[in-house]
């Protein structure tokens, strides 16, 4: 009985560690669909303007730009959960060992400066910066690169998407503010389900909704991370006052982006050697913990 019910949680656990993945493409599939109709049959709403600014060309470069974005999302998230960031098949050892390093009691080893143990992925990893619930993985030192590029990217389609469906908010807001109207646009599902709008309705005003709040909390993260990528920091580290590793903006950016930072956000395939190990860190600054 013990093992059945051992069996079911592990199902359960394993189950919900890739939900967040499935819903995130979900979403980001949908809204991608939700915005090629408006650009291909609804955008303009107004019939005097589908002959001249929404022309066939102007369309193309439209559902270009999307799917290019579209593109470099699931690319990046895709390579970001297929590099590992952890200790797992790196050597330690050595007569490395010194003024940083820790001792880890799970994973039976000592660890370098900027590593710490992750009680979700169940095992250390290189400069770590946080476990991304998101995706259901750490950001670390091999795969930080594909975390920023995915956040730029889906920064940068959040915000075309909400541009994009303006209009959705506009032809809602035609009747005035009232009731039905800021009920629509802040409770569709109810709205839904109590079938004061239709199915069609609903789905544009979930999906604009979507990409608001989507666009907020995105914004807050990437710009976050630009901020501590600038400083030379990981999360972690945000915490201190201190700065030991911060090696200016172009340093930062390289030690980070690797050495093509200046083109690699254009295409995950795009090579960026990252100059180090993960292990050993250029230091700037003291590493004693301020009193």
């Amino acid at each position: 009985m013990t093992s059945v019910a051992g069996k079911v949680f592990c199902r359960v656990e394993r189950l919900c560690r890739h939900l967040p993945v499935v819903l995130n493409t979900f979403l980001v599939f949908s809204i991608t669909a939700e915005v090629s109709y408006l650009v291909m049959v609804e955008a303009p709403l107004e019939p005097d303007r589908k002959k001249t600014e929404w022309s066939s060309r102007w369309k193309l470069v439209h559902l270009l730009a999307q799917y290019f974005m579209l593109g470099n999302i699931c690319w990046n998230a895709l390579l970001f959960l297929r590099t590992s960031p952890s200790i797992r098949g790196v050597f330690l050892g050595g007569e490395g060992v010194g003024l940083g390093w820790r001792y880890c009691y799970t994973c039976e080893t000592h660890t370098p400066p900027r590593c710490s143990h992750c009680y979700d992925c169940k095992v250390c990893v290189l400069r770590r910066d946080h476990h991304c619930v998101f995706f259901g993985q750490c950001v670390g030192f091999r795969n930080y690169r594909f975390f920023l590029s995915c956040l730029l990217f889906m920064w940068s389609g959040l915000l075309y998407a909400t541009l994009m469906n303006a209009e959705v908010f506009i032809v809602i807001l035609k009747e005035g503010l009232s009731l039905h109207s800021i009920l629509l646009l802040l409770i569709p599902w109810i709205m839904l389900v109590s079938g004061q709008v239709s199915a069609r309705a609903f789905a544009f005003a979930f999906i604009a909704d979507t990409c608001v709040v989507g666009f907020l909390l995105v914004s807050s993260f990437f710009f976050f991370h630009l901020f501590l990528l600038f400083r030379g920091q990981t999360t972690k580290e945000w915490y201190s006052s201190r700065r030991p590793y911060n090696l200016g903006l172009l340093g930062n950016l390289r030690s980070t982006l690797g050495r093509r930072w200046y083109l690699c956000w254009l295409c995950p395939l795009i090579p960026s050697p990252l100059p180090g190990d993960g292990i050993n860190f250029p230091v700037t600054g003291s590493l004693e913990p301020t009193r």
